[in-house]
């Protein structure tokens, strides 16, 4: 048998997250305490002391990438700047403002960290979906071999309930395997001699023996990992444009002071004091705490807004982008629908009533843990009819499972059932057969005694919100609605042609799906993914941003992702796009108001316009009206 599947050996994100925060917590820990011994008229000293840690914890870990950026990039960055900017402030006596800018920056890393972190876990969780032994047959015997030393043609014996090593090519027996972690769909596929089988997939009930076709690194599993930490990469690289920003402000910021300093002594005879006095004040109306708060304020309120109503942003940059999306592309199973298959339509034959049908279906399938019989049960419950259970039940790999009912031998399953039998099936339900077939439904007989009973047509039907859902995006301004699946394309069209989406792409595979991505985002515009199981991994990844069902989605969906719709309502994701809309809107404000005044006060301080007090008045005044402008997203109507 296979051994457990044992986790990536990646670094932690708590390991790299937890000194951050630790560092956070402290800053805003001693800031709080130097301001609240201000206010309650401590000795002075004690304030400044409080403020003192502050820096030190808050500045740490910026002092260092600093300097590291310093010697390996030549470069100076925003790290630079927040520590003169606070250094400056403690010149002039405004520890809090130094303390108040430190606190905002130290979070605002330790929140990048902390998403850089679910990508690791979202990784670590998909490299744990393949074994990491597997049996093979080697010179007469069965041998545990690492599934990494896995080569073609090696022989492995996959026992009920396994997971599959690595591709291949099934040689003996019969099964279905669950693939829905590679495809999304919840009901196994059937596999006999010459199918294939892929990593990462659960193996039903029956033996196989399967021969490797693909060594484990160049499975479809591994191809998913590696385009999921492909395009995490590509995207953490795009965002990294900011950086440019930060290097050219701090730059001109800290010249500026420099020159301030410097040329007045030297050119007009200036005092030094006087100076450095007005070069340290330029720091401070320049230093960007208005700029650096403007964003979060907005980001967090709407963040937190949008969390109230079952919406999880990642992150503000993901929030940001959101208001931009032009496309959004959709799942099917588990999205668009419930993701769980159901009885819609049961034809039964001459003398057999629809109760008696499913009555006798639903005894049959008492007794399976199948997706299938789940949904018969189910059936059978939510019309109150009540069945006997099976005896000696027995599934059937092919075809489908047979039991003991009232002591009559009943069958269910494929229309295999009814070759088993050499049934010929009357004219009405042939042609019912065929219609359920061309619309993409699963069909399963019931035979008692040899005798056709009926059939009984399984969907997955789609969610009752989907439409208005998608009728919202268009109201939104999405300019193309369309459905990225693995299931068969009549399945996929009559699903979509109930929910209205524009087009429809089928039978994908995951790399498939991330390539229509790429195509979608080069020729129409930015694209929000919305998914819920692990083969939309890749596409969430590589999408502008990705978006999971919280109620039905796999871990790795909801790891992967940008923003997770917590209550599995679809209806929430034109409110998601609506916040976004109303966040981008409040920060291009607080931008463009904290750019003017910096530029009133630096103006006003080289022109010897300004004191200090009406320095720090502007300052600080624009700094609060910016917050405040933020924070008023959390009272806000989503649909405002």
């Amino acid at each position: 048998m296979n051994a457990p599947a044992h986790a990536h050996h990646a670094p932690a994100a708590d390991d790299a997250v937890r000194p951050l925060l630790i560092s956070t917590i402290l800053c805003g820990l001693f800031l709080a305490l130097g301001w609240g011994g201000q206010q309650l008229g401590l000795p002075a000293w004690l304030a400044i002391a409080a403020y003192v840690v502050s820096y030190v914890a808050g500045g740490y870990f910026r002092l260092i990438e600093g300097f590291e950026s310093l010697v390996k990039e030549k470069n100076l960055d925003i790290n630079f700047l927040m520590i003169l900017g606070a250094g400056g402030a403690a010149a002039l006596g405004k520890w809090e403002e130094g303390a108040i800018l430190m606190f905002l920056f130290a979070l605002s890393a330790t929140l990048e960290e902390f998403a850089v972190g679910r990508t690791r876990q979202a990784i670590r969780r998909l490299m744990a979906l393949a074994p990491e032994f597997a049996l093979v047959q080697r010179d007469g015997t069965e041998v545990q071999v690492p599934v990494a030393e896995l080569a073609p043609g090696d022989k492995v014996v996959l026992g009920p309930g396994e997971r599959i090593p690595a591709d291949g090519q099934v040689m003996t027996g019969h099964s279905a395997v669950n693939e829905s972690a590679l495809t999304g769909e919840p009901i196994p596929v059937d596999k006999a001699p010459g199918s294939h089988v892929f990593a990462g997939t659960v193996n039903g009930q029956g033996a196989l023996l399967i021969t490797i076709t693909k060594p484990a690194s160049e499975s479809t599993l591994a191809r998913i990992v590696k385009v999921v930490e492909e395009a995490q990469a590509a995207k953490a690289k795009s965002q990294r444009l900011i950086d440019w920003i930060d290097r050219y402000y701090t730059l001109i910021v800290i010249c500026l002071a420099g020159l301030a300093w410097v040329l007045p002594p030297l050119l007009f005879h200036a005092a030094w004091s006087a100076a450095f006095y007005r070069a340290m004040m330029l720091l401070v109306v320049a230093s960007p705490c208005a700029l650096v708060i403007s964003t979060p304020a907005a980001i967090l309120s709407a963040i937190a807004r949008a969390a109230r109503a079952g919406i999880l942003f990642k992150g503000g940059a993901h929030l940001e982008t959101a208001a931009t999306i032009k496309v959004v592309a959709l799942d099917k199973t588990g999205t668009l629908t419930s993701g769980h298959p159901g009885v819609v339509e049961i034809l039964p034959e001459a003398g057999t009533t629809e109760d008696d049908l499913l009555r006798l279906a639903a005894a049959a399938e008492s007794r399976s843990e199948h997706p299938l019989a789940r949904a018969v049960l189910r059936s059978a419950q939510e019309n109150g009819i009540e069945f006997p259970l099976a005896e000696a039940f027995t599934a059937v790999p092919g075809i489908g499972a047979k039991a003991t009912v009232e002591g009559a031998e009943v069958w269910i399953g494929s229309p295999r059932v009814l070759e088993h039998f050499q049934i010929t099936p009357t004219e009405r339900i042939q042609s019912r057969l065929d219609g359920l077939f061309e619309s993409g439904l699963t069909t399963m007989v019931v035979v008692r005694e040899g005798i056709l009973l009926g059939i009984l047509g399984m969907a997955d039907s789609p969610r009752p919100e989907a439409k208005k859902a998608l009728a919202d995006l268009r109201a939104l301004g999405v300019i193309k609605i369309v459905m990225l699946t693995g299931d068969n394309r009549r399945a996929a069209q009559s699903v979509a042609e109930a929910v209205g989406v524009d087009e429809v792409y089928a039978e994908l595979l995951p790399e498939e799906k991330l390539r229509i991505i790429e195509r979608l985002e080069a020729t129409v515009g930015p694209v929000l993914m919305v998914g819920d199981g692990v083969n939309d991994a890749p596409a969430l990844a590589k999408a502008t941003i990705g978006a999971a069902m919280g109620g039905v989605g796999s871990d790795v969906a909801m790891e992967t992702a940008d923003l997770v719709l917590m209550a599995d309502e679809l209806e929430r994701l034109p409110d998601a796009l609506r916040l976004a809309r109303s966040a981008r809107r409040t920060v291009v404000q607080n931008l463009v108001f904290a750019v003017g005044v910096i530029l009133v006060l630096v103006t006003s301080v080289l022109s010897d316009a300004l004191t200090l007090p009406l320095a720090v008045v502007g300052h600080e005044g624009s700094t609060i009206l910016v917050a405040f402008n933020g924070i008023r997203l959390l009272i806000q109507p989503i649909d405002h």
